[in-house]
This record gives structure tokens, sequence and C-alpha cells, in this order.
């Protein structure tokens, strides 16, 4: 670090005065006290402007002139002492937001000037990546700066297009101006409610709107829904997560079995979303997400075309150093040594640093200093937590997710050929080559199967959901921590296609 910082840039670069402490401490300018903090008390009251919230570091406090490093931790304590002894704390396996969220300032500046451009917006990574968090954290922003309304919406467990239209009609219930509109609208299914509506839980008033749509009507009731939104005073951001688990459920049935029929159903959806989030973009804009990706699905059914209104924003793993300043942030409030050395094993034994999997590497390693009556780890204990925990049967249940996805995504046919290429690539030391690949294409066009999903189609999804990389001389597992479990969970009675009886 140079002896003068440029304060100005500084608060480009971290807009929120929270990442900014927090960076300031993983980086080593400054500590503050693990446990207990003592607030910051000035000699002089602060002036109102500075208790205030506010979104970037007030310019008249620090101009463009670049000050001396040494005034820095000065200054910063007594403009925002109080805020800055927010520390990190675990994030468990839900979406976080506030003071849960770290990083990622960069892509929620990304998303911010979307929406002020009234962008739609499809989110893409690989699972773990914090897309959710990422669209949490944006939106309660956007409700603290007061310009937008918000309202975020999961469709994991909708079957229908009744369901989504019903469940983005109530979970609109916050927004007073449009939940009165959508009360217009449904007044019929909800008159037994009379005026105790608002005390009415939110799962029986979801239960009367959905009574409502129909298969003949749901058009026509998400038309009214999507106009009620665009009425409203502020613009609407209405965030959609797992809209690709249901129109994979659309597409495939609970059989996982594409027909016709149900391609025409799934088209009909996706084409008045497209109609009507165009219609409707001035006020009302999207941001799409889910734990699998959209293009994929869209993909196995030729409708990628539906998808071209949206777009991608895709979610990268952390850096190692983006990583070790995470784990050094934990590590300070949680009033542990982890030094240098043993965060960069972390990040070198999970090579593709999932925000995800770095945080509950932390609290693995953690649980086994505390049962050790420690709280300075080594290499040797990182090493030890990765093999026992994260491969061991502590570990099974968040890494099965990644083979249920896959079967959801890809049906039975489809699911078992990426079975088959994943277990190819952890035995063969993480690379799945150009020529086991054309042992496997071969195989299957003269399997004679029906409903057969191509191996491209396979290995896009692969490719796309962060599954595997490409190499010049095949695809490799991106993420160290899935290639061994997927060794540890099917390799051990595999063998590899070319050594397979012709």
């Amino acid at each position: 670090m140079s002896g003068r910082l440029d304060l100005d840039r500084m608060a480009r670069i971290f807009p929120n005065r929270r990442s900014l402490g927090r960076s300031m401490i993983a980086a080593g300018i400054f500590n503050l006290p693990a446990r207990t903090p003592q607030p910051f008390e000035p000699r002089a009251p602060l002036p109102q402007s500075l208790t205030q919230p506010r979104r970037t570091l007030p310019t008249h406090l620090f101009p463009t002139t670049p000050l001396p490093t040494n005034l820095l931790p000065t200054i910063l304590l007594a403009c925002y002492g109080p805020l800055m002894t927010t520390q990190l704390r675990k994030a468990g396996a839900n979406w976080v937001d506030g003071d849960r969220f770290f990083d990622r300032e960069a892509e929620l500046e990304e998303l911010r000037e979307r929406v002020q451009n009234g962008a739609h917006t499809l989110l893409t990574a690989q699972r773990r990546m914090g897309k959710t968090s990422l669209v949490r954290e944006l939106l309660r922003q956007l409700e603290d700066d007061g310009h937008y309304a918000t309202v975020f919406v999961d469709l994991e467990a909708a079957n229908d297009p009744a369901d989504a239209i019903a469940e983005i009609a109530i979970r609109a219930k916050p927004v007073q101006a449009v939940w009165r509109r959508i009360q217009s609208f449904f007044a019929n299914h909800l008159r037994t409610v009379g005026g105790r509506i608002d005390e009415v839980a939110l799962s029986e008033l979801k239960v009367r709107l959905r009574a409502g749509i129909d298969a003949g009507n749901w058009q026509h009731q998400g038309d009214q829904v999507f106009a009620a939104l665009a009425a409203s005073e502020r613009p609407v951001v209405l965030a959609i997560d797992e809209l690709p688990i249901l129109v994979n459920r659309l597409l495939k049935g609970a059989d996982y079995r594409l027909t016709a029929e149900r391609r025409a159903a799934t088209d009909e959806f996706l084409a008045w979303l497209r109609k009507t989030a165009q219609e409707h973009r001035d006020a009302v804009v999207l941001i799409l997400s889910g734990s699998v990706g959209l293009e994929p699905v869209l993909l196995q059914a030729d409708l990628s075309a539906h998808a071209n209104i949206y777009q991608p924003l895709e979610l990268h793993p952390w850096s190692h150093d983006t990583s070790s300043q995470c784990l050094a942030a934990l590590a300070q409030t949680y009033s542990l040594d982890l030094p240098d050395e043993t965060r960069a094993e972390i990040c070198r034994q999970l090579r593709c640093c999932v925000p995800h999997h770095v945080q509950q590497f932390f609290d693995y390693l953690h649980q086994h200093l505390r049962r050790n009556h420690r709280n300075s780890a080594t290499i040797d204990d990182i090493r030890l937590v990765y093999e026992r925990d994260f491969l061991g049967v502590r570990g099974q249940v968040d890494l099965e997710h990644y083979e249920g996805r896959l079967r959801m995504v890809l049906g039975v046919e489809g699911y078992t050929t990426a079975l088959a290429l994943l277990t190819e690539a952890a035995v063969n030391d993480g690379l799945l080559t150009d020529n086991a690949i054309r042992l496997y294409r071969n195989a299957i066009a003269s399997s004679g199967t029906d409903n057969t999903v191509p191996i491209e189609v396979v290995l896009y999804s692969l490719e796309h959901d962060g599954y595997l990389e490409v190499r010049p001389d095949g695809y490799r597992f991106v993420s160290r921590l899935l290639e061994d479990w997927w060794r540890a969970r099917h390799g051990r009675f595999f063998t590899p296609i070319q050594d397979r009886p012709i």
C-alpha cells in the first residue's frame, strides 16, 4: 500500500460504509475489538449529516486530494465509529443480507444500474454462489433509498402459471397502493375476509387468491396483477427466484418427461411473461434467478428465444484474495487466530471459492477448534476439516443437492449421462478427455434408447451450471471440493469407459 490514499476513489469502490469497514479490517489497516467493541464517543456531538444513513462517503470530509495513510484510521473512526464496529457474522445455510452480506460491491452496482435503466436481468451462476443474497441485499438497499418499491417472489413450490400469479400477488401485499388494486381485482374471492384482511395469514390469503385463478383465466388475472404493479407511485423491482424450476416443472412434469403438450403450455407461459415484461418495462423491472440455469432448461425444448429480453449477469466465484478477506473478517468476529497461510490453504483446498463453501469451511473449522478448546488454526486443522467434515457424512446433505438439481434439469436419461461423465472426470484426476466424450457419444448412439438427451446438451448444462469448464484437452471440474466429493461418492466401483470391454 502506498503512503497516500485517494479516499474519493475508495468511496466509489465501497459505496456503503459497512463494506468499507470490513475491507479495512481484512486488509489490516486497523483492527476492531473482536467480541465487545466499545462504541466511539466523540468529544463533540457529530453533525446530523454524519449520523444519518448515507450511501456514499461525504465529499466534504473526503476530498479528492489524497490524504496521508496514517491519518486514515483516525478519520474513519471519527466519522464512522458507530458503524465500523459492525462485524461479519456466519451466514448459515440461507440467503443473507445486511450485516451478513460480504463483497459483491461491483455486482450490486451493476445490478442497480440495470434497475435504474429499466433493464430486465437474468442472474446466472453455479449453485451457492450467492444469487439470492445479492438480490435480497439490492432490494434492501433500494427500499432504504425510497425510490423503488420491491417485491420478492419464490416460485420453487409453484406448479403452474396460476400458482405463480397468486404468489406474485400475495408477495406484493407490503406495497400498499399495489395491494389495494389487487384486492379490488379479487374482491369476490376476498369478500368473506372483510375488514379482517390485515389480520389474516398470508397463506390463507394466497389460497383465496389462488381460487380466483384457473387454467382459463390465468393470463387475464396475471395482466391485472402486473397492471397493479405498474400503477405504483414508485417503480417496482420484481425479483422472481426459482423461475427455472417452475419452467422445468411445466416442461417435464413429475415424471421428468418432455412432451409436446407440456412444451406448448410452457411456451404459452413464457410468451405471456415476455410480453408483460416488455409492456410494463418503464414501471416494472424484473430480476430472474434460480438454483438451476434457465438457459439449459429452455435449450432442451428449443425455447431459448424467450430469454432474449433478459440481460444475463454472471456471478463468478470469489477470488482467493476476497475469500481470504472474508475468512479474516469472520476470524476477527469470533476471536480466532487464522494466519495467512491457513486462509491460503482453505482456498487451495476448495480451488473454486464458492461463497457458501468458504463460509461453511469457516463454520466447520470454528466448531472443530471449539471442541478442542483452541482458538488458533494450523494447516493440519484445515486438511482434517476438509477430509472429515466436507467429504464425510456431514457434507453429504449439502452436496447431494447438486445431484438432485441435475436430475431435475436433465431428466432420467440426461442425468444418467451426466452422472457417467462427471464420474469419468472425477476418477481421471478431474479431467474428462475428448476421447472419453467420443466413446460416450458412440455408446449413447448405439444404445437405441428413446428420448435420449444429446451429450452436447448434457455438457452444456454441466458447463453452464459450473460443474465443468472447457480445457484444451476436454473438460475439467471447476471445484476441487465437488471433484473430491464426487469421486468419494461414485468412483469406488466405477470403470472408465476406455477400460470397459467392447
